[in-house]
C-alpha cells in the first residue's frame, strides 16, 4: 500500500507517519530525511546531493526522485508513507512514472484538513510547551514563520488536492482533532481500500 499524507505545515502528518510505521509496519519516505542521510552516504547519489546543499542550492526534483526510487527498491514493509513528497504538481507526475514503472501506484491520499487560525494557535502553543518543558524547539515555530510556510503551501502543494481528487484517491480528515482520534480516521480510510 502506498499512502500520501498532505497537510500543512504543522498537521500531523509526520506524527501520524510515525503511528502507521509502528502500527502497520510501513515505511515512512521522508525526503527531509532521505536527502539528510544520502548527503553522508558516500554513495554517487549522496556526493551529489552534498554537492547542492553545499552550494546553497535546492535539490533537484531529478535527485529526490532518484533517491525514492533508490529506497523503493528496498524492504518496503506493510507500504510506504511519502511524507513531504510530492509538493509540486510535476513531482507528483514523476513520483506516478517512477511508481508505474514498478508496477505500483498511489493507493490514496490523506488531506490532514485544518483551520488555518487554529493551526498557528496549536503550533504557537506546542512551542510554548516545548520551551517551558526546556525541550528544543524549531525556529520556525512561530506565528510568523508558520503564515509564510503555509502561503508556500498553498502555492505549491494545495493543487494536489485537486490532483488527486480527480484521480479519485483523495480522501480528508480532520486534522485538528486528538492524536488518537486522527489515527482512527485515518486506519479507517486505510482499511477501506
Amino acid at each position: 500500500m502506498n499512502i500520501i499524507l498532505l497537510g500543512p505545515p504543522g498537521a500531523g502528518k509526520g506524527t501520524q507517519a510515525r503511528r502507521l510505521v509502528d502500527e502497520r509496519g510501513m515505511v515512512q519516505l521522508s525526503t527531509g530525511d532521505m536527502l539528510r542521510a544520502a548527503k553522508s552516504s558516500g554513495t554517487e547519489m549522496g556526493n551529489r546531493v552534498a554537492e547542492v546543499m553545499a552550494r546553497g542550492d535546492l535539490v533537484t526534483d531529478e535527485i529526490v526522485i532518484g533517491l525514492i526510487e533508490e529506497r523503493l527498491a528496498g524492504d518496503t514493509g506493510g507500504g510506504v508513507i511519502f511524507d513531504g513528497f510530492p509538493r509540486t504538481l510535476a513531482q507528483a507526475d514523476a513520483l506516478e512514472a517512477l511508481l508505474a514503472k514498478t508496477g505500483s501506484a498511489i493507493d490514496t491520499a490523506i488531506e490532514m484538513e485544518v483551520d488555518d487560525e487554529a493551526l498557528v494557535h496549536r503550533i504557537v502553543n506546542r512551542a510554548k510547551e516545548a520551551a517551558a518543558a526546556g525541550e528544543p524547539v524549531r525556529a520556525d515555530d512561530n506565528a510568523e514563520s508558520l503564515k509564510v510556510r503555509l502561503l508556500a503551501y498553498y502555492k505549491q502543494t494545495s493543487p494536489l488536492i485537486g490532483y488527486y481528487h480527480a484521480k479519485g484517491k483523495l480522501t480528508s480528515v480532520d486534522g485538528l482533532g486528538e492524536i488518537d482520534a486522527v489515527a482512527q480516521d485515518i486506519a479507517a480510510v486505510l482499511d477501506g481500500l
